[in-house]
Formats: structure tokens, C-alpha cells, sequence
């Protein structure tokens, strides 16, 4: 009875082990497979329409999909300006929409408005700032983002004016299906020269942009 319990042991260390290396192999290969497709279609990652905050000529971009309704890319966002602050000449943040919520794309209109103003990082800070009072999961009220946005600086009359425009129903939608093919099913996401960050988090996500860093510094 005995050695048939320890050969079920060893039968299923055996599998889970054949399981944890097929995970990390699979998690390579996909890994891999991004970079590869950074290398050969960079605007599957970086497409000129995105905003981009940083360096004008980075070594490392460090790609973003966000929705902004969305409570982790509002508390993820001050440890990305800590990071692009450390890495000050060396890293490009590159935003790209994934519209998850309910309001996140009439807000996304809102904030490519606020761009045509030159204010778009303005209008992102405040409505990350105010998230909880417009975005609130239980009780949405998106009809207060128009109380909010005079804190950023914006003339709230053109945003309505502009926000109907189709172009950014397009930026959406090229956005969404660059999503797709990268596999993005959550935000934020972000990918750092093509490799997608595994494990979430700031240390994680600062070791490999230093990783990159390094590689690049060394080659």
C-alpha cells in the first residue's frame, strides 16, 4: 500500500514539474514571439498617432495599453512618471487604448480633444485624479468628467466640438485590434521594447526596463 502511495507521489511531482516547465517554455516562447514582432512591425506596438511622453529618441519604449476608467492605470500612473523620470533621456512612454469599461471610449474622445489643445497629459492627470468621483464602478457618473476638465486648462466648449470627430473612432479601433494581436486582455499591459511584462508590478516592470537599458548600453 505504501509503494503504491509513493509511486502516485512521484507520478504527480512528475507531472507538475513537466507542467511548470511547459508554462515557463510556453512563457518564452511568447516572449520571443513579441519581440520578434517589435523587430519586424513596430506599430503593431508603436503607431505614429499614439501620445507619447519622454524621450524624443529612446532606447527603450515603454508601451502602455490603459483605459482610463480603469482603477490600476490610475494608481500605476505616478510609478510611471517615477520611471520615466529615472530613466530620463533613455525611456519613451507610448500610450495605447484599451476601452475595457463602459465610458472609457467617450473619454478617450475626450482626451484626444484635449490633445488637439496640447493638453492632453493635463486632461489624463485630471481624470485620473478625479477617477473615483466619475469612474466609480458602482455609480459611473462620466457626465462629471465636463465639472473636472477646467482643471486642466482646456476650453471644455472645443472638446465637445472636437471629440465627434471620427479619427479618433479610428485611433480606437486600430488600437483594439493591436490589442488583439498582442494578447492584451487586461490593463494595464505594458510591453518594454516588445517584451511583455510577466509578473505585474513596479519592481518587476523597472527591472526589465533596466535589463533593456543595460543590453542596449552594452551592445
Amino acid at each position: 500500500m505504501n509503494k503504491k502511495i509513493i509511486m502516485v507521489a512521484v507520478a504527480l511531482v512528475g507531472l507538475g514539474l513537466i507542467f511548470f516547465g511547459a508554462s515557463r517554455l510556453y512563457k518564452s516562447q511568447e516572449s520571443q514571439k513579441l519581440s520578434f514582432i517589435a523587430q519586424e512591425n513596430f506599430e503593431v506596438f508603436v503607431r505614429d498617432y499614439s501620445p507619447k511622453l519622454g524621450s524624443l529618441k529612446p532606447k527603450v519604449y515603454l508601451v502602455e495599453f490603459l483605459d482610463p476608467e480603469c482603477e490600476s492605470c490610475r494608481e500605476f500612473y505616478p510609478m510611471v512618471k517615477m520611471l520615466l523620470s529615472e530613466f530620463e533621456g533613455q525611456l519613451q512612454l507610448v500610450v495605447r487604448y484599451a476601452p475595457f469599461h463602459g465610458n472609457s471610449e467617450f473619454v478617450i474622445k475626450v482626451l484626444e480633444a484635449a490633445r488637439k489643445q496640447n493638453r492632453y497629459w493635463e486632461a489624463l492627470e485630471t481624470l485620473f485624479h478625479n477617477q473615483p468621483q466619475w469612474g466609480s464602478h458602482h455609480h459611473p457618473r462620466p457626465e462629471l468628467v465636463w465639472q473636472f476638465l477646467p482643471e486642466s486648462g482646456v476650453n471644455v466648449d472645443q472638446i465637445r466640438a472636437d471629440m465627434t470627430s471620427p479619427e479618433f473612432e479610428k485611433i480606437i479601433a486600430q488600437d483594439m485590434a493591436d490589442a488583439r494581436t498582442l494578447g492584451v486582455r487586461a490593463t494595464p499591459s505594458f510591453f518594454v521594447n516588445g517584451r511583455p511584462l510577466e509578473q505585474f508590478g513596479y519592481e518587476p516592470l523597472r527591472k526589465l526596463i533596466k535589463e533593456e537599458v543595460d543590453r542596449l548600453e552594452n551592445n
